[in-house]
């Protein structure tokens, strides 16, 4: 019998937790892991109502059931992506971010390469975020990180990302790696095959060892860039076809053991 009325109990205080949580924002929430280990246990569990709450406000429905967010588990971390999305303030003038938030389209502007970043940089720990392209590449697909100082638009159709010391990208038009104007083979194996429209690519970013890789097909192809600078690093890609379109998905911390 007690053990029924503590359960009752418990039940009753998540409901009023969940009604109190719902008013709050997130920054204020975040504040909440810390007050008390109610509070902490509470919001600890990703998929409960009050996360449920904040993400269909913030993402839309279309967006929730779309095949993007398919591989991210819980209604926080679907919220954290959304956080984490494409910057419609910090993209080329002939790049618009679409509804969903997560992705790019590029208007049909001749002899133009256009760029975007995303709305959160990283400088310490380690990230990955994956990378779809839904469209032909042309002649300039390139998926990879920059700083704010990096340029996200120039004249022609050129290897933006990577053009300079600010940037670091890999073409995936023909696996070619690119920093400071230089360029390098990836991934380092015979007859590597090149990248068809639909993959995904996962972009693993170790700010602690200063390092990028990648990822296709649940494939490891290694380390692409070492040495990567103590500045803040963000999610780039750059591209020159007209109406091809580029999704983005945060997914959190690297799983690999």
């Amino acid at each position: 019998m007690a053990t029924n009325k503590f359960f009752c109990f418990s039940e009753l205080v998540d409901s009023l937790l969940e009604h109190i949580f719902s008013y709050l924002s997130l920054s204020d929430i975040s504040n909440c892991t810390r007050v008390c280990k109610s509070w902490n246990r509470y919001l600890s569990d990703e998929n409960n109502e009050c996360w449920r709450y904040h993400c269909l406000r913030k993402l839309s429905e279309k967006a929730l059931k779309s095949d993007l967010l398919v591989s991210i588990p819980t209604y926080k971390a679907k919220l954290r992506a959304f956080y984490h999305a494409w910057n419609p303030l910090d993209c080329s003038r002939h790049i618009y971010i679409k509804p969903n938030a997560f992705t790019l389209h590029r208007n049909p502007v001749a002899q133009s390469t256009d760029g975007a970043r995303a709305k959160i940089g990283f400088e310490n720990g380690r990230h990955v975020w994956e990378i779809m392209w839904e469209g032909p590449l042309g002649t300039v697909a390139i998926v990879g990180i920059s700083t704010k100082d990096a340029i996200l638009q120039c004249h022609g159709y050129a290897p933006l990302l990577g053009w300079d010391d600010q940037s670091w990208g890999w073409n995936l038009v023909d696996n070619y790696l690119l920093h400071n104007g230089d360029a390098g083979n990836f991934p380092l194996l015979t007859n590597a095959p090149k990248y068809q429209v639909g993959e995904k690519i996962k972009v693993i970013l170790d700010c602690e060892s200063h390092c990028l890789a990648f990822e296709k097909n649940n494939e490891f192809l290694g380390v692409a860039f070492r040495n990567l600078p103590c500045k803040k690093l963000y999610p780039t890609i750059t591209a020159v076809y007209g109406n091809t379109e580029v999704s983005m998905v945060y997914c959190g911390y690297p799983f690999d053991g």
